[in-house]
């Protein structure tokens, strides 16, 4: 990808393809100044995508003050606009989604001051870290899949809610044993990108919590094989002489509970929820979606994704990184790559 060069003074897009975006790539970006940031991400951007980015923010009535390339890879391509003026964020949000999805690339707003690195990041486990929904993985294996899918499609449909869907189908995996389960957690597919994510939290100091509606069991596993997470808050799985009993352990982790939670951990770790982040892919993880600097819907449902404060589709989990304001050279001196 060419370099494109954006005038500081105005929102005129100067789009020069000179040299390579590599070459130019400083060690770190510039300071976030302006109260807004909005960042590109595609597998090309092209002259046609960002122009039609650049007229959409002159429309608007805003200014481009700042341009940083954060990636240049040839599966990614990442660009940071700061953005001056006054916006509405749920409308400029809304709007951005509707142009994201005519230009085929992801348009990201958030406030210039959450382009840093969280405190504290919470994290769904199922189909946000792990590519799979455990608990339908598990009714498929005891060849009851097609119940807990209809008791899923009811909840949906508004007829149950979470907790009661997810008691109904518990009891429909009775006698499920602990030994089978052994077998499928090594089996789990990790998401793309979610080691590496983790592993640059780590490293900037952050604290990391899986905060979930499956079940501790897994996240236990991934916690101990996979993935670098400080604090785990899920379901117990209730067992007697080896299988389950079909019963739930109280408190149900639902919606609800994870912003609960979310609140309680930063609290007892002293931080303020805009040094907090959370990213989830469900309905139920849209409360603790609204309560940090950053909530990021991933790889979600389209209802989700238009809730959501921000969103990451295409990508892996460690596209996130972009979010906080870092480039790939900093990435990569972040995790001796």
């Amino acid at each position: 990808m060419d370099a494109v060069i954006y005038s500081s003074h105005s929102t005129l897009c100067q789009q020069v393809f000179a040299h390579s975006v590599a070459a130019q790539m400083p060690d770190s970006p510039a300071a976030v100044t302006a109260p807004w940031c909005l960042t590109l991400l595609g597998e090309a951007l092209t002259e046609a995508s960002l122009q039609s980015v650049n007229t959409f923010v002159k429309a608007q009535g805003w200014s481009i003050s700042g341009v940083d390339i954060l990636a240049a890879g040839t599966d990614c391509s990442a660009i940071r606009l700061q953005l001056e003026g006054e916006l509405d964020f749920n409308e400029a949000r809304q709007a951005l989604l509707v142009l994201a999805g005519e230009q085929g690339i992801e348009l990201t707003l958030q406030a210039g001051t959450t382009q840093r690195a969280p405190k504290l990041a919470c994290f769904d486990m199922d189909s946000t870290l792990i590519q799979a929904e455990v608990i339908d993985e598990l009714a498929k294996i005891a060849g009851v899949g097609d119940q807990v899918a209809e008791i899923t499609l009811s909840a949906m449909r508004g007829e149950l809610d979470f907790q009661q869907s997810f008691r109904k189908r518990m009891g429909l995996l009775k006698g499920f044993t602990e030994a089978r389960l052994a077998e499928i957690a090594p089996k789990l597919p990790i998401m793309p990108g979610a080691p590496r994510l983790l592993r640059a939290l780590r490293a900037l100091g952050c604290k990391t919590a899986i905060l979930s509606g499956g079940f501790t069991y897994f996240a236990n596993y991934l916690k101990d094989n996979h993935l670098a997470v400080d604090v785990i808050h899920a379901n117990q799985l209730e067992f007697d002489d080896g299988a389950l009993t079909g019963g739930v352990i109280d408190p149900i982790v639902d919606g609800a509970r994870k912003a609960l939670l979310l609140q309680e951990i930063a609290t007892e770790l002293g931080f303020s929820l805009d040094e907090v982040i959370a990213v989830g892919d469900g309905a139920n993880d849209l409360p603790m979606l609204s309560l940090g600097a950053l909530g990021i819907a991933f790889h979600a449902k389209p209802k989700v994704r238009a809730e959501a404060p921000q969103a990451i589709d295409g990508f892996g989990l460690d596209a996130a990184l972009y979010l906080f304001g870092l480039n790939d050279r900093q990435i990569a001196q972040l995790l001796g790559e």
